[in-house]
């Protein structure tokens, strides 16, 4: 059973206790409300949500009307997919890029912010590897780390898909975050220089000093305006309630309007990854020598 079922049978699981409280069998509740007898049975039992006039009548009918409120946050939490990072990435890691490829291919419009890393579809092998090989130390996921840095290698094909329209922003604290070692990071934030220049991605930055009228507190991506991925340490959230997805899509304009974008975006990153080369240097590093390199 997904997290997302778990919590549907929940729901079905309170109002068949209020039924219970009320005396009523289900027969007389649908036969009050004026719904087939099965209807009561698929929302006791988890296989129908039902809509938030279906909450309310059955707190009604069940003389518990103060409960309407509740019942119904409890059916928007359903609207937020939870699912552990264990669970997810239980298939392994190909399987969960896999999923990714999926969705992508699915969706036409990308708004994209991260605050920590460079995002997955712009990323390098090298980084990638190090990135992925992390979320196996973390989790004790199966050790597919090749099998899903090839996967994910897959989902930079989408960005040169003309019928997609990306728009992605980066925070410049994550340009110089130490994912990999510098050598692995001067060769990706060469690889991103180089699709800002050529407009892959629609890659803005936000530069650091930049005054902000929100907080970025962590890394989102929106698919279509009609749904919201998070990740977080414990789990992968799937935001699709049209109230939360606009909330994210408004924090996105306002971090777009403090990024810089293009020969101005270039030379932020180029001031980065020179920095970065000249210590890779000083570690006898060479600038192309991470893929390499391993983990840590």
């Amino acid at each position: 059973m997904t997290d997302y079922q778990a919590a549907r049978v929940s729901l079905g699981i309170r109002l068949r206790e209020l039924r219970g409280e009320a005396g009523l069998s289900g027969r007389e509740l649908a036969l009050r409300a004026g719904w087939h007898p099965s209807k009561v049975s698929r929302l006791e039992r988890g296989n129908q949500s039902g809509s938030v006039e279906d909450l309310r009548t059955w707190a009604d009918l069940c003389g518990r009307s103060e409960t309407a409120e509740g019942l119904i946050a409890q059916r928007r939490s359903l609207e937020t997919h939870y699912t552990s990072w264990r669970r997810r990435l239980s298939g392994g890691n190909q399987a969960r890029q896999q999923n990714a490829v999926d969705l992508e291919r699915r969706s036409r419009s990308f708004r994209i912010f991260e605050s920590v890393c460079v995002p997955g579809v712009l990323q390098t092998s090298a980084y990638a590897r190090f990135m992925i090989q992390r979320a196996v130390n973390l989790y004790g996921s199966p050790a597919d780390v090749e099998e899903g840095v090839s996967k994910r290698l897959e989902r930079r094909r989408i960005l040169d898909d003309r019928n997609r329209e990306f728009r992605t922003l980066i925070w410049e604290p994550a340009l110089s975050m130490r994912q990999c070692s510098p050598s692995v990071l001067v060769e990706q934030l060469a690889d991103l220089t180089d699709s800002i220049r050529r407009g892959r991605g629609g890659v803005g930055v936000i530069p650091l000093a930049a005054t902000l009228t929100v907080s970025p507190m962590h890394g989102f991506w929106i698919y279509d305006d009609s749904r919201v991925l998070v990740e977080t340490i414990g789990a992968e959230l799937c935001l699709t309630d049209a109230d939360a997805v606009a909330h994210y899509q408004k924090v996105f304009g306002e971090l777009a309007r403090s990024a810089v974008w293009g020969a101005e975006a270039v030379r932020l990153v180029e001031g980065v990854r020179r920095g970065l080369a000249a210590e890779a240097g000083s570690r006898g590093e060479g600038a192309g020598g991470g893929a390499g390199s391993g983990f840590g």
